[in-house]
C-alpha cells in the first residue's frame, strides 16, 4: 500500500507539504493550512519529491528551513486524474477521504470530505 506524509515546513513561510507516494516519487502539494475536515484548504501543486521525505525530519538543503513530520500513514487511490485526486488516508490521526481538485494551473483545493477519527 502506498504511503503518505504531511510535513510542516517553515520556509519561505509556514506551510504544510502533503506528499503521496506515486511510484519512485512523492506527488506534492503545499497546503496553506494543516489538513482538517469539512473546509477546503488552498493548495499549490509543487514538484515531485524524493521518497526519503516519507521518513525525514530536519533541515532542508540550500538553506530552505526545516521540516517536521506531523502525520504519516498509508493510503488507497480512489481517483487519480490530471485535475482531480481522491485518496483514502489511513494515518495516525487523519483517517478518511481527501479530495484534491485543480482550480487553475498549479492552484488546487484540498478537502477532507469524510473524517473517521479526530486527533
Amino acid at each position: 500500500m502506498p504511503r503518505f506524509v504531511v510535513l510542516e515546513h517553515d520556509h519561505p513561510m509556514r506551510h504544510w507539504d502533503l506528499m503521496l507516494e506515486h511510484g519512485e516519487v512523492l506527488r506534492t502539494w503545499r497546503l496553506a493550512e494543516p489538513p482538517r475536515a469539512g473546509e477546503p484548504i488552498p493548495a499549490t501543486a509543487t514538484f515531485d519529491h524524493r521518497l526519503v521525505y516519507l521518513e525525514y525530519e530536519g533541515p532542508v538543503s540550500g538553506g530552505r528551513g526545516r521540516v517536521i513530520r506531523c502525520e504519516s500513514g498509508t493510503f488507497t487511490w480512489q481517483v487519480q486524474n490530471v485535475d482531480r485526486v481522491e485518496v483514502r488516508l489511513h494515518g495516525e490521526r487523519l483517517r478518511g477521504v481527501l479530495l484534491l481538485e485543480q482550480i487553475a494551473g498549479d492552484c488546487w483545493s484540498a478537502e477532507f470530505v469524510e473524517e473517521l477519527t479526530a486527533g
